[in-house]
């Protein structure tokens, strides 16, 4: 009944030295702060926040999404994926030239976080990471909808606070979203009526008229 100790791991002790390595490691995405606000508008969230507050909007909202998913497998894969800003930092959305070297910051740091692990955890993780950057399953394009859309969903409850900050501009957002509706059409039409056209209307957002 049940695993023997070998299947289990149990018979291999460098195994969980390196499974709380990298629990200790990760440890430091609490410290990785972003540029979105908390709720309060106070002070802006950080990582790990925002990897649990997406992890829990995937769990009520997958009946959202355009394809049935692996609600688990997704979860796991937002919990994980900023992960790699431990080394690489947060690359705020609109900041383009910080863009241009986010790949490969982040592929490096995959290679060194993700490698604290035992082998086959390694490649797991590594692998869901992978396939969220890539954005092709039917589960990766979930995440990446709740990825896009938590932002905007505090940036809309404190009143377009930072995009007030960083005089974003609408089309800068709908370029950030051109591919939200490929995991939810119905979450990003909600998303769009709901939080983004009422601070286009309040001038938290620049429209194409304020711009020029």
């Amino acid at each position: 009944m049940g695993q023997d100790k070998e299947t289990r791991g149990e018979g291999e002790p460098d195994r969980i030295r390196k499974q709380f390595d990298f629990i200790r490691e990760i440890d430091k995405e609490k410290f990785i702060g972003r540029q979105t606000y908390l709720t309060d508008g106070n002070r802006k969230e950080n990582d790990a926040e925002h990897a649990w507050h997406m992890a829990i909007m995937t769990f009520l909202l997958a009946e959202y999404s355009n394809e049935e998913i692996d609600v688990l497998k997704t979860m796991a894969m937002l919990l994980i994926h900023d992960i790699v800003e431990i080394d690489a930092g947060d690359t705020y959305a609109y900041d383009e030239e910080a863009k241009k070297t986010q790949k490969e910051r982040e592929t490096r740091a995959a290679d060194r976080i993700f490698g604290l692990l035992p082998g086959d955890q390694e490649k797991k993780l590594k692998d869901l990471w992978q396939e969220f950057e890539e954005g092709r399953t039917k589960e990766a394009k979930f995440a990446r909808t709740m990825d896009n859309l938590q932002p905007i969903m505090l940036n809309a409850a404190t009143d377009g606070k930072a995009w007030e900050e960083h005089q974003v501009h609408l089309s800068q957002i709908l370029k950030r979203n051109e591919k939200t509706a490929d995991g939810s059409r119905f979450l990003w039409k909600y998303a769009y009526e709901n939080f983004i056209e009422p601070n286009v209307k309040m001038k938290k957002i620049q429209s194409e008229k304020s711009k020029q």
